[in-house]
């Protein structure tokens, strides 16, 4: 079902609002909901060939990225072929550093849009991700 880009941001600002300045336990951030990605309304889409796939709102992104449990194994690296520091750029996202975290990103990919793009993420980093685990779904 779509939902409106709008009312997606306006959601994750009230959330960030509510956890603004918190020290998040693992409970805690387990207990976000998985951002939903904003996406065009279906009746527009069918009449061009822009991206389906809008992207996150900086407030989405910072919201999805608490989400991570910043493990001490980090299993998500482990399972990261060019092995980004997931932890660290979802950790810098998170705080709003988003040139932070794309300089991370950029420490082991070249190419990081054509990476998201053909990266079978639920087999590699998701899979062994201890938050899905803990959740029972490699999707959230």
């Amino acid at each position: 079902m779509h939902q409106d880009p709008a009312v997606l941001k306006s959601a994750a600002e009230d959330m960030l609002r509510q956890l603004e300045g918190q020290t998040l336990t693992p409970k805690e951030r387990m207990a976000i909901p998985p951002q939903p990605m904003p996406s065009q309304d279906p009746v527009a889409r069918s009449r061009n060939m822009q991206e389906v796939a809008l992207g996150y709102t900086a407030e989405q992104a910072r919201l999805e990225a608490m989400r991570c449990l910043q493990c001490k194994n980090a299993p998500c690296v482990a399972g990261c072929p060019v092995r980004i520091r997931i932890p660290d750029f979802l950790k810098a996202a998170a705080d709003g550093r988003f040139d932070e975290a794309v300089a991370i990103i950029r420490e082991n990919s070249l190419l990081p849009a054509v990476c998201g793009r053909v990266c079978p993420q639920e087999v590699q980093c998701q899979a062994p991700c201890t938050l899905g685990k803990a959740l029972k779904d490699v999707d959230k």
